[in-house]
């Protein structure tokens, strides 16, 4: 069994959010514990976001800062190509998807980068790994600000969506603010944290699977999986591999077509074409209403564990053709 999840790119992490799925299902919290694991999870959420702070190198940023063609073109393939993407399946939404799974969908479109794996599989393709950290990290800074303006201007105030204003204050507050704070300490701590980077890991994954326990526990009492039909849940994950699929296609004959080099063009398909579930499901958090919150972050899980699995096959065949 290990050897198939091997083959299969499974890692145990997706295991996790599997079996926080199912025991949010089937053991969703409620009342007053609900209250406190909300508390609970804004706490373990600003820690995980100092922790990505003090995490980031300055030299880093430093060596990849210059290079702005490649920064802006994965810029405009995360926050302007993908949104346009998410916007094609609009047709097919009535057909396949609840609106809540829309939503959530359009939400995966406009959500930042990823950070670290973004900057492995660059790394294990042999692209430019410095401009891939820069490039990531500013992805995710802008998100900040960028994913909540889109969302405002892709459903309004569908899926119970807070106001844009008021969720960028709220994100600026809970996640901007503690990875500043982390970055500006890192002189004091950067030495720490790189020698408990492996054991750090599980700090972040903890944080999204406590979120994800805490979101599908009031989607569950709201009656998500009753109100959601099971050709639905297919259609999203089937239109999650599409977007991929469209996505890496469209980004990789961009950066063929602006002429960049290999290992930039490596950075820039890499880093464009990849979602943050680690950000995406905070910032969910702060701008979804409890009840939806199950639906809407659902595309992000299923595109995620679908973007290790390909990333994982073109990082190895971009290795191969360097040798």
């Amino acid at each position: 069994m290990k050897n198939l999840f091997q083959r299969l790119h499974i890692d145990p992490f997706t295991l996790a959010l599997l079996a926080t799925v199912v025991l949010a299902s089937l053991l969703p919290v409620s009342g007053t514990a609900a209250g406190v694991m909300d508390v609970v999870t804004d706490v373990a959420i600003a820690a995980l976001f100092f922790l990505h702070g003090a995490r980031l190198s300055r030299e880093a940023v430093k060596a990849g800062m210059l290079h702005w063609r490649l920064h802006l073109v994965i810029l405009a393939c995360t926050f302007v190509l993908f949104p346009l993407l998410g916007l094609l399946f609009k047709p097919l939404a009535h057909a396949l998807l609840t609106p809540q799974l829309f939503v959530g969908l359009l939400f995966l479109c406009a959500l930042p980068s990823t950070v670290q794996s973004s900057i492995a599989f660059t790394s294990m393709a042999g692209g430019n790994v410095p401009a891939a950290v820069c490039a990531a990290s500013l992805s995710s800074l802008l998100g900040v600000f960028l994913t909540p303006l889109l969302m405002g201007l892709l459903v309004g105030t569908q899926g119970a969506m807070a106001d844009p204003l008021v969720a960028i204050g709220k994100i600026l507050l809970q996640l901007l603010v503690p990875f500043l704070a982390g970055h500006f300490l890192r002189p004091w701590i950067g030495a720490w944290v790189e020698r408990h980077r492996p054991v750090l890991r599980y700090t972040d994954q903890g944080t999204i699977l406590l979120v994800v326990y805490t979101a599908f526990s009031a989607s569950v009492i709201e009656g998500l999986w009753r109100d959601t039909p099971l050709p639905a849940l297919l259609g999203v994950a089937v239109a999650a591999a599409v977007l991929l699929a469209l996505a890496m296609g469209l980004i990789t004959f961009i950066a063929r077509r602006f002429g960049f080099n290999r290992a930039d063009e490596i950075a820039i398909v890499f880093c464009g074409s990849k979602k943050s579930l680690a950000t995406g499901v905070p910032m969910a958090k702060v701008m979804f209403a409890g009840g939806s919150l199950g639906a809407i972050v659902l595309p992000i899980m299923l595109y995620h564990q679908i973007q290790l699995i390909v990333c994982a096959f073109v990082a190895q065949r971009y290795a191969r053709e360097r040798r």
